[in-house]
């Protein structure tokens, strides 16, 4: 079975509906295409962040590159926490693209070449516990990933629990209908919104922001809580957090002096 048809049936089987076939090419029925985000968690081992940032940069990223993929973010939290964690961003125009691109890495010689130290570890010697992984779709509204400029060296990653699917689709509406548009007037910079298709704590949605820094995010904030559009919207009652948001998820971030983002 090919993957991208493994993936699909994967989907459907977990009550996740069909996604669409996604090219490169922009659709003149439905607008642009909406990416998919890859984010995946190195729960690291003690000690171990300096061999896996070599494995990244050296190794994956550029590998990534190679096979057409040109965005891809390295991030630390700030402060850094009790057990360490890596976050990596990766993303793809399409699912065909995403399948592709890890198909590539088992004959790309100069990965392998590079990647050899790191995936020969012994269990004995494990660089982290475990990968957590999530697969986003971009929300509607925000279809693409928007790469700040360099004096973003903040971000803000959120992740909204619902519980249950009629409501994280509620929440993702009330983006779409105004929320992210007063994000932006509001110094709250967006670089990608996407629903959760697969992962952990689903149903969810996960957005990231960046920020010149913490600064501005404070500022940026408290300007997004007194806005007037933002009261009247939050005032509806189909959109009160207390009907469709059971859990927030906040963590600040630091980009790797690797970071394509």
């Amino acid at each position: 079975m090919e993957r991208r048809t493994f993936l699909q049936t994967t989907l459907a089987a977990g009550g996740i509906a069909a996604i669409p076939t996604l090219t490169n090419a922009q659709d003149a029925t439905t607008g642009p295409v909406r990416e998919f985000f890859e984010l995946r968690t190195y729960l690291l081992k003690p000690g171990k962040q300096p061999l896996l940032d070599a494995y990244l940069r050296d190794a994956l990223i550029p590998a990534l590159n190679r096979s057409g993929i040109k965005q891809v973010g390295v991030f630390t939290e700030t402060p850094a926490p009790e057990t360490p964690a890596v976050y990596l961003l990766i993303a793809y125009h399409s699912l065909d693209q995403m399948t592709a691109a890890a198909a590539s890495l088992e004959t790309d010689a100069v990965y392998l070449k590079a990647a050899a130290e790191y995936l020969a570890i012994p269990a004995t010697d494990a660089v982290y516990d475990r990968i957590e992984s999530s697969l986003l779709h971009a929300f509607e509204t925000m279809p693409t990933l928007e790469s700040p400029d360099k004096r973003g060296r903040l971000f803000n990653l959120r992740i909204y629990e619902s519980h249950n699917e009629a409501a994280s689709k509620k929440k993702i509406e009330m983006f779409n209908k105004g929320e992210i548009a007063i994000f932006r007037r509001t110094g709250l910079t967006p670089v990608l919104f996407g629903e959760a298709i697969l992962g952990t704590r689903i149903p969810n949605l996960t957005y990231l922001l960046a920020f010149d820094d913490d600064t501005a995010r404070t500022e940026a904030w408290n300007k997004f809580r007194v806005d007037p559009e933002w009261l009247k919207l939050k005032s509806i009652p189909e959109y009160e957090d207390k009907r469709i948001v059971s859990k927030i998820t906040n963590k600040l971030l630091k980009p790797t002096d690797y970071s394509q983002i």
